[in-house]
C-alpha cells in the first residue's frame, strides 16, 4: 500500500486544505520539482472476473517491468465499484491512479477543486505517445467542461448495427434495408409473409428489450431517433445547445417507433422482456428476426447458431450498418471511452512525481503492456498464429482472469494492439472484418454528442428523475397511452421540474469551450 498519504480527497474538494501548498505546482504547467521519486504506483481499478489476480500473479510482474515501478493493485469487484469510489474519495488512503468509471458528482467537484491533476497540456505535449488519443471528439467527450482529467479507456466508438436473419431475407426475396423506409417493411414482411415458411402466422419483425432507461443509453430508440437527425442527446441548433428529445426530428422518429409498435412488428413484451438474457432466444427460434443493438451481438448469434448446426449457420445472420433516415444519413456512435485512468494530488503530489506516473502509464499503453493486459503471457496460456492469437482452453479460466481484470488499466488510446482471438472458420474471420469495415464507415458519418464534456450542477443532483420523465413519456407514447398532448406536456414538466436550468448551464459551459 501506498504510504504518501495527505488529507482525503473530499477536503479538497471542499476547499479545506490549501491545494498549492500540497501538489508542488499546478496541473497547468505551473511550479514542480521537489518530493521523493516514486518506487511504486498503487492503482486502483476494477475487475470483471470471477476473481481477481494473485498478489504474485505473473502478468502483474511483467507489466512492473514494463511500467518500471511496482504495481500495487487494489482490486475492486467491478458492482462494488462505484460505493469503493466514494468511500476512497472521501477517505485518507489514496492510490496514485484510479480507474474513474463515470463523471458522478463527486468526482467532478473533487476534481474542479484541484483534486486531480489536470492532464490537458500534459496529454498534449507529445512526451507521452502512447496516450496521444487517435479521436479528438473522444478525449473532449471524456474531459470535465473541457479539461481532461484521466487517460480514457478506449472502446470501440462505433458499435450500432442492425442484425437481421439472413435466411428470412432470402426466403423473401428481400435486400438488407439501407434505410428506415426499407427497414419498416422488412419488419412488416417478417410479420406478415411467412418467412420462415412454416404456413404459420407465428414471427414478428424486431426483437426490442425493455429499456427503462432515458435517451444516451444506446437503446434500439436512440439509433432510430439519431438515424432521424434528432442528434445524440444533444443537438447543436444554431451554437446552441437543445435537448434532442425536444427537436421534431426526434418526435417523428417516436411516429416511426409507435407505428412499428402499433402494428405489431416488434414483440408484444418491448416494455418488460429481460434486456440481458431475453433477445437472443427468439432470434435463434425463428419468432422475430431484427435487432437493433452492438455489432458484437452478430458474432454471437452465429456463434450460438453454430452450436445449434455448425453446418448452416453462416446462413443465418445478416450484419447491417447504421441506416439512413428521411433528413439524411447518420450513425449513433458510443462515447468512444469507459471511464479513465485519474491521478490524485493527494498521492502523487509533485510535477516530478506527475511525469513518472505518465511515464508509467505510457509504457503500460504500450504493445508489449496491451498484450500482457489482453492476451496474457504468450508460451503460457496462448501462441500465435497468422498474428491472432490462440489460447491454451486448459488455461481458460486464467485467461478469463487476464481479460476480466488487467484490461482494465489498459488505455489504448493511441490503439489497439494486442491480438485478437483467431477465428475459428472462415465466416467467422469475414464476418470480423466486416464489423471493422462497417466502423469505419459509419465513423465518418457518426454524430456525437455535443455537450458530452459538459457537467451541469443540476443535472449531477436532478438527472436520474429528470431522465425517468422522458423514459416514461417515450413508452408511453409509443404504446399509444398517452397521445401528442401527453407528449408535450412531459416534455413541458422537464422544463419545469429543472430542465429549463441543465439547458442554460449546459449552454454557459458550451459556450466557454470555445
Amino acid at each position: 500500500m501506498n504510504s504518501r498519504r495527505l488529507a482525503p480527497l473530499a477536503l479538497l474538494a471542499a476547499g479545506s486544505l490549501a491545494l498549492a501548498a500540497c501538489s508542488g505546482g499546478s496541473g497547468d504547467g505551473g511550479g514542480g520539482g521537489g518530493g521523493e521519486a516514486l518506487d511504486s504506483l498503487s492503482i486502483m481499478a476494477p475487475y470483471l472476473s470471477a476473481t481477481p489476480p494473485e498478489a504474485d500473479d505473473p502478468v502483474g510482474k511483467k507489466l512492473s517491468e514494463v511500467a518500471g515501478l511496482d504495481l500495487d493493485m487494489q482490486w475492486v469487484p467491478n458492482a462494488e465499484y462505484g460505493d469503493r469510489t466514494n468511500v476512497v474519495l472521501a477517505g485518507d488512503d489514496i492510490p496514485d491512479v484510479m480507474v474513474i468509471q463515470q463523471k458522478s458528482q463527486g468526482f467532478v467537484q473533487t476534481a474542479e477543486a484541484g483534486g486531480f491533476w489536470d492532464l490537458t497540456d500534459y496529454l498534449a505535449s507529445g512526451d507521452y505517445p502512447n496516450l496521444v488519443t487517435e479521436n479528438e471528439d473522444v478525449q473532449q467527450a471524456s474531459s470535465v467542461n473541457g479539461k481532461v482529467y484521466g487517460v480514457y479507456r478506449a472502446r470501440d466508438v462505433v458499435r450500432t448495427s442492425i442484425s437481421i436473419r439472413k435466411d428470412w431475407l432470402k426466403n423473401l426475396g428481400l435486400d438488407e434495408p439501407t434505410n428506415t423506409d426499407e427497414l419498416m417493411a422488412v419488419a412488416k414482411a417478417f410479420t406478415e409473409d411467412d418467412p420462415d415458411g412454416n404456413g404459420k402466422d407465428d414471427t414478428y419483425g424486431m426483437i426490442i428489450p425493455a429499456w427503462g432507461a432515458s435517451i444516451g443509453t444506446g437503446s434500439p430508440y436512440d439509433a432510430i431517433e439519431t438515424w432521424f437527425g434528432a442528434g445524440n442527446v444533444w443537438k447543436d441548433d444554431g451554437g446552441q445547445l437543445v435537448p434532442s428529445f425536444t427537436t421534431p426530428e426526434w418526435k417523428q422518429a417516436l411516429d416511426y417507433e409507435k407505428t412499428l409498435i402499433q402494428s405489431g412488428y416488434v414483440n408484444k413484451d418491448y416494455a418488460t422482456m429481460d434486456g440481458t438474457t431475453g433477445w437472443n432466444e427468439p432470434f435463434l427460434n425463428g419468432k422475430g428476426g431484427i435487432i437493433i443493438d452492438v455489432q458484437s451481438r452478430a458474432a454471437q448469434l452465429a456463434d450460438l447458431f453454430k452450436d445449434q448446426d455448425p453446418k448452416t449457420y453462416d446462413q443465418k445472420v445478416a450484419l447491417v450498418g447504421n441506416i439512413a433516415g428521411p433528413n439524411g444519413d447518420f450513425a449513433l456512435p458510443t462515447p468512444g471511452y469507459s471511464g479513465f485512468l485519474a491521478i490524485p494530488k493527494a498521492s502523487v503530489q509533485t510535477e516530478d512525481q506527475l511525469a513518472q506516473v505518465l511515464e508509467a502509464l505510457d509504457a503500460l499503453a504500450g504493445k508489449d503492456a496491451q498484450i500482457l493486459e489482453n492476451n496474457g503471457i504468450e508460451g503460457d496460456n496462448f501462441t500465435v498464429e497468422d498474428g491472432y492469437a490462440v489460447f491454451d482452453k486448459s488455461k481458460q479460466d486464467y485467461t478469463d482472469v487476464v481479460s476480466g481484470s488487467w484490461a482494465q488499466i489498459g488505455t489504448n488510446v493511441a490503439g489497439f494492439e494486442a491480438y485478437k482471438p483467431k477465428p475459428e472458420t472462415k465466416y467467422d474471420e469475414e464476418l470480423a472484418q466486416e464489423r471493422l469495415d462497417l466502423q469505419e464507415k459509419d465513423l465518418q458519418k457518426a454524430v456525437f454528442n455535443p455537450a458530452g464534456a459538459l457537467v451541469s450542477k443540476t443535472y449531477s443532483t436532478n438527472g436520474v428523475q429528470l431522465d425517468q420523465i422522458i423514459a416514461d413519456a417515450r413508452i408511453q407514447y409509443i404504446s399509444g397511452q398517452i397521445d401528442d398532448a401527453g407528449l408535450d406536456a412531459a416534455i413541458a414538466q422537464w422544463k419545469s421540474s429543472g430542465g429549463d436550468q441543465v439547458t442554460a448551464e449546459m449552454n454557459e459551459l458550451y459556450g466557454q469551450l470555445g
